[in-house]
């Protein structure tokens, strides 16, 4: 996503890059940015730490629950934006950036692509058209290096599901099946989750009673989909007040 993000932002008539981070011991420490992504040499080393030296109004983050929280502090202190894609934060970990960036500009989403916010603006909408007559089940499957289970695009939409519904998504949720669970619930929202070999992103939605079945699904085929929407984002966070926006606030749903 680190490559992606950077030629996103390179190829964007609006955005400069301003500086490129990554992990203590990353071999790509001290090359250009640029070049990493086969652009020419920008003069923008790849280092461990931001700088309040490198002109930046908005971090574009999409690390670890830790390395969000730091430089949550970071654009705290500076007063810069933040748009973050990270996901496999907890809720204390959500909390703590609520804290500090009460004061400064966030997009946060689960997912940057278009079309996935859309598909979770329509699972909303079915769930509260077809009620809990309708058993509703989300599928996901990613790649095999993914950390975090179920994906945090999944779990959106089960809480989209379950405002459609007015129902509690904590309350509701079910994870795990296996040995004998006995039959299922009424209302409950179901998860599956799949890790296999190379794939970017799968999310279906599925709506099924005794007679019919509705599914909602989206296919992601290239992560710079995901890099487009938060440089999207970006542009939009720039002429925001400060406050705490969702991808749904970016595309006027």
């Amino acid at each position: 996503m680190g490559r992606m993000l950077i030629q996103a932002v390179t190829a964007s008539e609006h955005c400069t890059l301003a500086a490129a981070t990554e992990r203590e011991g990353s071999p790509h420490l001290g090359n250009d940015a640029a070049t990493l992504v086969g652009v020419d040499a920008l003069g923008i080393t790849v280092r461990e730490a931001l700088s309040a030296t490198d002109g930046i109004d908005t971090i574009i983050d999409f690390t670890t629950p830790h390395a969000t929280l730091q430089h949550a502090k970071f654009a705290a202190e500076h007063g810069i934006a933040m748009v973050i894609g990270t996901t496999g934060l907890d809720d204390a970990g959500i909390a703590q950036l609520h804290t500090t960036m009460a004061a400064q500009s966030v997009v946060m989403a689960p997912n940057f692509s278009v079309g996935i916010n859309l598909a979770l603006q329509l699972a909303e909408r079915t769930a509260a058209t077809l009620g809990e007559e309708y058993d509703a089940e989300i599928l996901e499957t990613h790649h095999r290096h993914k950390m975090d289970a179920p994906s945090g695009t999944a779990l959106a939409l089960g809480q989209a599901v379950a405002a459609g519904r007015g129902i509690d998504f904590s309350q509701r949720a079910v994870y795990a099946r296996h040995g004998l669970t006995g039959p299922r619930n009424r209302g409950d929202i179901g998860f599956a989750v799949m890790r296999a070999g190379s794939v970017v992103g799968d999310h279906a939605t599925f709506f099924i009673s005794d007679e019919e079945q509705i599914e909602i699904r989206h296919v992601a085929h290239d992560r710079m989909v995901f890099a487009k929407g938060a440089v999207r984002a970006a542009n939009w966070l720039a002429t925001q007040q400060p406050g705490w926006y969702t991808m749904a606030n970016v595309l006027g749903f």
